[in-house]
Order: structure tokens, then C-alpha cells, then sequence
């Protein structure tokens, strides 16, 4: 893999289009997009820019650094160079844009003394929410998006099938995850997986093994890991040895030209305890009930339910998705640009699933001795889901003579 790839000037006209019609709906007269995730998503470029998107009218992007990348990534029409945020009134004033009415913007994740300044900035304008509107928008994949996801996860099915090579007993955690982590960047990983949740920061995945399994973390996720320090990101892989006869548990997610993909597989170096393999079978039958009963027009909250229903069959509801009061309510999430998009596969979610739909599905279960679980990714098709995710899903047992 290799070279920058751009996105095509028909996915942005598409999506640009979509996106004004949603602000005619909501009784927008405009949008000012910032964040950078929103940004590349409606222009192609995550350069430090402001993109202005009248209801009606062809779009503004104004770009404060670096504006030779912006004109080199964006297909936007109209790019301009602009040195304060300040200046923005005035430009689109002299641009012939309407500078009164209401305005979308980003609130849900815009800082609030941000929000404060540009309430300053934009006077004349009533600032709204046009979160929701982004998030529906980005909700359906188009087959573009589709090919970029299937590309990130023929990334990291590639490095699962690589890590048996990598193992070895007495290794730390945090040695096997900078192989791991090795594997997926020379193949395209830029490093960094967004989430749009505020203070989920996130680095790569994640790698326990044994008891650092049930080690709880900030983390919304049903497994947490010791993680390096208590300072930053304490979360995921640590110092602790692996050691024969334990669960190894790698939940990685792959960025690849933006698209999410996410995939966890279970190693062992020896043989793991009869529970453990019982916990992983049934992890096992839980995704293969979730994946027969994905239709379009299913709702989200009903995968959380049976998912439920079927680890309390099993008898093991108090290790389901997290070991007590630490397991989380969800046993699924969209991905695409952000980890954490929608839909949500959690109680009472009414939202139902569409073709173009694309997301993770992850029953798991922690014990003292270990974390095991299973994690696709998936993309909802009219006739039933497809998975994209294709590494081994049984727990790979590598011989600890060899190790």
C-alpha cells in the first residue's frame, strides 16, 4: 500500500448535497463545520479549516494551515486562505452569503469557551446543533466508504494471522502489542482512532492477557488492561509477563484511509482452562444468534437483549460484557471515521438497522483469570449482514515447547 488517497469529487458532491437538504429540513439557513473528522467527511481534507455550507449554494472552505494540502485534498470549488477565525463574518459577507439566521455547528463536541467565542464571532447568527443531523448522515455508507472499511480490515485480519509468529512466553504485554501495532502501521495504520465521546482518547486497541484481563479502566468497553501508567491512557497493554496456559486477548481496532475497522481474536500459548474455552464457545453462539437475527428494520436494542438473555442461559450474565458493575450495557457500536459511531447496539435503542449500515458486534465475557471474546466487523446488506472481518475466529493455541 502506498500514495495518498483522495477522496473522489463525487462523494463529496453527494454528501454535501445530502447535508443541505438535512439543513432545509431542520430550517438552517447554514453550517460551519470544524472538527476534523466532520470536516474530511464533507470535504476531504482535515486540514485546520472552516467549511461553510449554505442550505442552498455551493460550500465555502476556509483554510487557516495548511492551505497548499487543503487545495491538494478537497474538491471543494471555492478554498480560500484565511488567517483569523475572526475575519469569517466579513469574508462570507464579501462573498455574498447571508451572515444572519441560524447556523449549525458542532456542539457536542466544540469545547464550551470555544463555543463561547464563536457566539462572540458570529453575533448576528443563532448558533443550533447540527451533531445529529452529521451523525445520520454519516450513519449510511456509500459503496466508496464500504471499500476503504473491507480495505482496513484485510489489514489487521492479515496481522492476526501473523501473531502466532510473534508470541512468546515471558514476554511483556506491551511487547507484543508494539509487534502488533508494528504489523498494521508499515500496512497503512496512521496511528490514531478517533471517538467523538468525550475523554474516551484512544490509542490503537488493546492486549491483556491472564488476571490484567479483568483489570477495569475509564474505558467504555467491557475490557480494560492495566495499561502503561496511571498518567495517561491507563488502559490496554502493561508490563505484566505473558505466561503459558492463559488467555491472550487482542481487540484492535485498524484506521486505514480514515475507516474503522475492529477485530478481536484469542490467543494461548499452552491450553486454556475448560471454563475459559466454555466462555469463548458461548461468546461464540451469541454472535452467530446476532448475525441470524440482523435484518434491516430490526431494532438495535434487540441484539442487546438476546445477547443478554443468552449469557444468563449460559449462567454467565455476571461476566457478560465486563465482570460485575464494570461491564457496560452495550454489546455493539457503528464504526466508520469515528470508533464510536452510531448505530448502538444497547437497551432500549429504537433505531433500526439499514443496508449501508456498518458496525462491530463483541460479546465478551471477564473472569478473574482473563478476558475472552469474539469481535467483527460487519456491513448491513438488503438480504442479512456480510462480514468483513476474516482472521481465524477460533482461539489459536500456539505449542509452548516452540516458545
Amino acid at each position: 500500500m502506498s500514495g495518498l488517497k483522495y477522496t473522489p469529487a463525487e462523494e463529496i458532491k453527494a454528501r454535501i448535497l445530502k447535508f443541505q437538504n438535512g439543513l432545509i429540513q431542520l430550517g438552517f439557513d447554514a453550517a460551519l463545520i470544524t472538527q476534523h473528522t466532520d470536516l474530511f467527511y464533507l470535504s476531504g481534507t482535515s486540514q485546520s479549516s472552516h467549511l461553510f455550507v449554505p442550505a442552498s449554494g455551493d460550500p465555502l472552505l476556509m483554510v487557516r494551515k495548511s492551505f497548499q494540502r487543503a487545495n491538494e485534498e478537497s474538491s471543494i470549488k471555492d478554498i480560500i486562505n484565511i488567517g483569523s477565525i475572526k475575519k469569517i463574518p466579513d469574508v462570507l459577507k464579501k462573498a455574498g452569503f447571508k451572515t444572519s439566521g441560524v447556523i449549525g455547528m458542532e456542539l457536542d463536541v466544540i469545547p464550551y469557551n470555544t463555543c463561547l467565542f464563536y457566539q462572540k464571532v458570529f453575533s448576528d447568527y443563532e448558533i443550533m446543533d447540527v451533531s445529529g443531523l452529521i451523525k445520520e448522515l454519516r450513519l449510511i455508507k456509500s459503496p466508496y466508504e464500504i471499500g476503504l472499511l473491507k480495505g482496513a480490515c484485510n489489514v489487521i485480519d492479515n496481522v492476526f494471522r501473523e501473531t502466532p509468529g510473534m508470541l512468546r512466553q515471558g514476554m511483556t504485554e506491551i511487547e507484543l502489542a508494539s509487534l502488533f501495532e508494528a504489523g498494521m502501521r508499515r500496512r497503512g495504520y496512521a496511528g490514531n482512532c478517533r471517538m467523538r465521546a468525550f475523554n474516551q482518547d484512544f490509542l490503537f486497541g488493546n492486549i491483556t492477557s491472564g488476571k490484567n484481563g479483568a483489570i477495569a479502566t475509564y474505558f467504555d468497553g467491557p475490557v480494560g488492561g492495566a495499561g502503561l501508567t496511571p498518567a495517561n491512557l491507563p488502559h490496554g497493554a502493561g508490563w505484566k509477563k505473558i505466561c503459558p496456559d492463559e488467555s491472550i486477548y487482542i481487540d484492535y481496532t485498524c484506521v486505514v484511509d480514515g475507516y474503522t475497522a475492529d477485530e478481536t481474536r484469542m490467543f494461548v500459548i499452552g491450553n486454556l482452562s475448560s471454563g475459559l474455552k466454555d466462555a469463548f464457545m458461548a461468546a461464540l453462539t451469541i454472535q452467530h444468534e446476532l448475525v441470524k437475527m440482523a435484518a434491516p428494520g430490526v431494532e438495535c436494542g434487540e441484539f442487546y437483549e438476546k445477547a443478554v438473555s443468552l449469557a444468563e442461559g449460559f449462567g454467565m450474565a455476571g461476566h457478560f460484557m465486563g465482570m460485575g458493575s464494570e461491564g457496560v450495557k452495550f454489546v455493539g457500536h457503528g464504526v466508520g471515521l469515528e470508533l464510536d459511531e452510531w448505530p448502538v447496539f444497547a437497551k432500549g435503542v429504537k433505531m433500526k438497522l439499514e443496508p449501508g449500515m456498518t458496525f462491530a458486534l463483541e460479546p465478551k465475557f471477564v473472569f478473574s483469570d482473563g478476558a475472552i471474546g469474539i469481535e467483527n466487523t460487519f456491513v448491513m446488506r438488503k438480504d442479512g449482514v456480510e462480514v468483513l472481518t476474516h482472521a481465524e475466529q477460533d482461539v489459536v493455541s500456539v505449542d509452548r515447547s516452540l516458545k
